[in-house]
C-alpha cells in the first residue's frame, strides 16, 4: 500500500506532473498495491495569494471567522463545515481524486482537531464518555466526516477511509447508518508513542508487561485499528527512529555481519523485532510500517527547511542499507517478510482481537492466542526459561511456526523447531488446557509462535 499526502486539489510540482502520478497509481495498481491518500480536510493554510484564505477579500468564506477559525498550534484556518460551498468543495475533491487519478481511498489527516471545539489541544481523552458526547464536540465537524463517508463508500463500495485520531471517539469506525462516524479504520496513534515514551525514558529491564498489552488492546470491539510501531514523527523528522532509540551509534560501527559481537546490537535486533510483531498481532487490524522501520533504519528522513539550515543531507532514505549482505539490516527485512508472509497465511489482522492469557510481571512474559496461533514474547533482558507453561484453548499438538533466533534472523539458533508440543487436559490461565515450552530455553532474544495441527 502506497500513502501520497495532499491538500484539497493540490499536489507538489517538485514530484513530477499529473500525468506522472496517474502512471505512479497504475504501476502500483499492475503490482496489486492499494494507494491511499493523506487528505487534510481538518485545515487549510493561512496564505492569501495562493490559498483559499480571504477568497472573496473577508475571513469567512471558507472559513469560521474571529478564534473559532484559527488553529492556534499550526497557525492555519479552520474550515466552517456547516456552509454549503465548504461542503460542496470538499466532497467534490474527494470525488475528483478517485475519478481522475484513481485512488483507492483516503487517510483523513488531524481529525481530532475537526471532532472537538478545543482542537483536542491539552486533552488526555482517558474514556469518559463526556469527553465524547458533550458540548466540546464539534457537531458540524462530525456531520462533514460522515457524509464524506457516506457518499465515498455509496459510491465506490471498494474505497478505504482511515481516520487519524487519537481521541478514539465511540463509532468513529462504525457506518453511517449505524449512526456511526463511518471510516472503516483508526490509526493507533497511541501504540508508536508509547513505544517511543519507553524507549525513552524507561529501562527495558523495567517496562511494565501489563502496561504494554493495555495500549495494544485498548479499542473498542468492531471497530478497526491500524496498528503500527513507528510513527511519522520518528520515521521522517523531529525524533530518532526506533532501531536508532535501540542501539545508537553502535549501528555506525556493529553493524557489519562480521563485526565483534555487541550486546547493544544483539539487544537492540531482538526488540526490534518483538516490537514490530507483538504491535502487529495483538494491536489492531491492520499494520503500518513507515520507510525504513522494516529494517532498522538507522536514521530519520528529514526535509530542507529553517530548523537544518535548507540542508539536504537527510532528505533520503539509504535502501542500499537492506540489500547490503555484509549488514545485519537484511535479518531485520527478513525477519519482516516472514512476519508478513505468516499473517497472510493465518490472517489474524481479519480475526477476532487476542485472548490475552499471560503477562507475567516478573518474568517479562506474554502469551496470548488469535487465529489459531498461540504468541509467546519474553521481554525479560537476562531470565531464560525451561519447561514454562503456558495455557491454550484448543487441544492438541503445537509445532514452531516462526521463531526468531533463526539464523536467517539474526539469531543464534538455540531452539529446535521440529520438537512437538502436547497438550495436557488441565486448565491453566484461564484456558482449557496446557503446554510445556521446554527442550529448550526462552532466553532474551526468543519468541515463539505455535500451530494446532
Amino acid at each position: 500500500m502506497i500513502k501520497i499526502s495532499s491538500y484539497p486539489y493540490l499536489f507538489s510540482s517538485r514530484y513530477g506532473t499529473p500525468d506522472e502520478l496517474k502512471q505512479l497509481i497504475d504501476v502500483a495498481h499492475q503490482n496489486n498495491l492499494y494507494v491511499l491518500l493523506d487528505v487534510v480536510h481538518s485545515h487549510a493554510s493561512k496564505n492569501v495569494l495562493d490559498g483559499l484564505n480571504q477568497f472573496d477579500g473577508t475571513n469567512s468564506c471558507f472559513f469560521h471567522d474571529g478564534a473559532r477559525g484559527e488553529h492556534s498550534l499550526w497557525d492555519s484556518r479552520l474550515f466552517n463545515y456547516s456552509e454549503y460551498e465548504v461542503l460542496r468543495f470538499l466532497l467534490s475533491n474527494l470525488r475528483w481524486y478517485i475519478e481522475e487519478y484513481n485512488f483507492d481511498g483516503f487517510r483523513f489527516d488531524g481529525v481530532t482537531s475537526m471532532l472537538y471545539h478545543s482542537r483536542g489541544i491539552g486533552e488526555g481523552f482517558s474514556g469518559n464518555y463526556d469527553e465524547y458526547f458533550g458540548l466540546n464536540v464539534d457537531t458540524e465537524a462530525v456531520v462533514y466526516l460522515m457524509l464524506a463517508n457516506y457518499m465515498l463508500h455509496e459510491l465506490y463500495p471498494d474505497v478505504v477511509t482511515i481516520a487519524e485520531d487519537v481521541s478514539g471517539m465511540p463509532a468513529t469506525c462504525r457506518p453511517v447508518k449505524e449512526g456511526g462516524i463511518g471510516f472503516d479504520y483508526r490509526l493507533a496513534m497511541a501504540i508508536p508513542d508509547k513505544w517511543i515514551k519507553l524507549l525513552k525514558e524507561v529501562k527495558d529491564d523495567d517496562w511494565e508487561i501489563g502496561n504494554i498489552v493495555h495500549t495494544l488492546t485498548n479499542r473498542r470491539w468492531m471497530e478497526n485499528t491500524v496498528a503500527y510501531a513507528e510513527s511519522h514523527d520518528q520515521a521522517l523528522v523531529g525524533d530518532k527512529t526506533i532501531a536508532f532509540w535501540l542501539m545508537d551509534k553502535e549501528m555506525y560501527t556493529h553493524m557489519a555481519t562480521n563485526s565483534e559481537p555487541s550486546p547493544i546490537i544483539d539487544r537492540g535486533i531482538a526488540l526490534h523485532k518483538m516490537i514490530r510483531l507483538v504491535t502487529h498481532a495483538l494491536g489492531g487490524e491492520a499494520y503500518l510500517n513507515f520507510i525504513g522501520n522494516e529494517f532498522g533504519h538507522p536514521e530519520w528522513l528529514d526535509f530542507p527547511r529553517a530548523g537544518n539550515n535548507d540542508s539536504y543531507h537527510y532528505a533520503r532514505r539509504q535502501w542500499h542499507l537492506v540489500d547490503d549482505g555484509n549488514l545485519k539490516y537484511k535479518y531485520l527485512n527478513a525477519f519482516d517478510e516472514a512476519m508478513n508472509k505468516l499473517e497472510e497465511r493465518f490472517g489474524w489482522l481479519h480475526k477476532n482481537p487476542a485472548y490475552v492469557s499471560w503477562k507475567h510481571e516478573d518474568d517479562k512474559v506474554i502469551v496470548f492466542e488469535r487465529a489459531d496461533l498461540v504468541f509467546i514474547f519474553n521481554f525479560h533482558p537476562t531470565k531464560s526459561f525451561t519447561n514454562y507453561r503456558i495455557g491454550v484453548e484448543i487441544p492438541g499438538t503445537y509445532k514452531v511456526c516462526l521463531n526468531s533466533d533463526d539464523e536467517q534472523f539474526g539469531g543464534f539458533k538455540r531452539v529446535d523447531n521440529n520438537v512437538p508440543h502436547y497438550t495436557y487436559p488441565e486448565n491453566f490461565a484461564n484456558r482449557q488446557n496446557s503446554l510445556m515450552v521446554s527442550n529448550y530455553h526462552i532466553s532474551d532474544i526468543i519468541y515463539l509462535y505455535y500451530i494446532h495441527s
